[in-house]
């Protein structure tokens, strides 16, 4: 399959996904992304269309500390760190977007490292 056919697959996942998901306020959504070089997510209000936070491996404090930015170990420390920042500002609860991705290796390993660090999802 080429990579075409398999963007074109992930993208019509997230769509399926996006029509049940929805961030508020109150649960805002962790959406994750992964390129062939980085791992980013975002905690967006989806109500008022705001990025609330957001971290990768290209943010300041990661970038120095991932040696191998598309590595299931970035994807854990991403996730500790956006966990981190959501505490910080307040946010505990939030739904999870995994973004057409399937819910195994990086996603997985980011999902249970935020867990761990005090999100509930």
């Amino acid at each position: 399959m080429d990579n075409k056919r398999k963007r074109e697959l992930r993208l019509k996942r997230h769509a399926r996904l996006r029509k049940k998901v929805k961030g508020t306020g109150d649960k805002p959504r962790l959406a994750v992304f992964k390129s062939a070089r980085h791992f980013y997510a975002q905690i967006i209000d989806d109500a008022s269309s705001h990025t609330l936070l957001a971290a990768s491996t290209l943010t300041g404090d990661l970038k120095l500390d991932v040696e191998k930015p598309n590595s299931t170990a970035a994807a854990e420390k991403v996730g500790v760190y956006i966990a981190k920042k959501a505490r910080e500002k307040g946010i505990e609860k939030v739904v999870f977007d995994h973004g057409g991705f399937g819910y195994h290796g990086k996603i997985k390993k980011f999902a249970d490292k935020a867990r761990e660090a005090g999100l509930k999802f």
